[in-house]
């Protein structure tokens, strides 16, 4: 954790393109989850999340190390209501990890900024009173208000890709879930394996329907560089994603 006496100094580490993002685990975020993965990388950024996170080390120290190598973060508090798994309880780990990343930015002013996302209006200011005068971006729960939001936060960044190409985006890597997740062994999209096959996939969408051309080396990891605590690059050998490239429309 911070150190006392720690200055800004080594928030100079954190990486001009990572965006961590913050969110619920759970299946029925899964078209929001992908809808981040789309934004966020048309924007020419690396998500980042906790799902790459492995075992050993303290947990939170890892949490908090990824955030502080992040230039963005993106929290969605939309996730409120309780878990009715026994013990039925509501989910901490969202709003803990938001207040990581106020910490950082106010003990760092200049090297983070973070994003807070809901699904309905006013409902934050109940939810978490300690962030009024704070305005969330509202996502009304729909992938495409999930992109126009991000386009929103990220007004001034130097890509702008509207919501129709970033919808190409998220249009072809929900069509390539199923053999992800097959060449995946698992019928969870929440693994660091699949959440990194899906984050290449939006990169190559990216590439392909967006025109875009990603900064040069030294100022991105290049896919299959070590991001951290996982390596971005294939992990399947020979997978094939069923995304037509050219013509990502047929992917709807």
């Amino acid at each position: 954790m911070l150190a006392q006496g720690e200055t800004g100094d080594k928030a100079s580490a954190a990486n001009p393109l990572h965006a961590f993002l913050n969110i619920p685990y759970d299946p029925d975020f899964h078209e929001l989850y992908l809808a981040y993965i789309a934004g966020i990388t048309s924007f020419g950024l690396v998500p980042r999340a906790t799902l790459e996170i492995p075992g050993g080390k303290r947990r939170l120290d890892r949490i908090f190390t990824l955030i502080r190598g992040c230039r963005y973060s993106f929290h969605d508090m939309s996730r409120v209501e309780l878990d009715l798994k026994r013990p039925p309880t509501p989910r901490f780990n969202m709003p803990l990890e938001l207040g990581l990343a106020v910490a950082w930015e106010v003990l760092n002013p200049g090297q983070h900024t973070w994003f807070v996302l809901e699904s309905r209006n006013r409902r934050l200011s109940k939810s978490l009173s300690d962030l009024n005068g704070t305005d969330p971006y509202i996502h009304e729960a729909k992938p495409r208000a999930v992109l126009r939001e991000l386009c929103n936060c990220l007004v001034r960044t130097e890509h702008q890709p509207t919501v129709p190409e970033m919808m190409k985006v998220y249009r072809g890597i929900l069509r390539s879930v199923p053999d992800t997740l097959k060449a995946a062994g698992t019928r969870s999209l929440f693994e660091a394996r699949v959440f990194a096959e899906l984050v290449l996939a939006a990169q190559a969408l990216t590439g392909k329907n967006l025109n875009f051309e990603p900064p040069a080396k030294g100022d991105q990891p290049a896919v299959g560089a070590n991001l951290g605590d996982v390596f971005y690059t294939s992990q399947f050998g020979g997978i094939v994603l069923h995304v037509d490239l050219d013509n990502p429309m047929n992917n709807d």
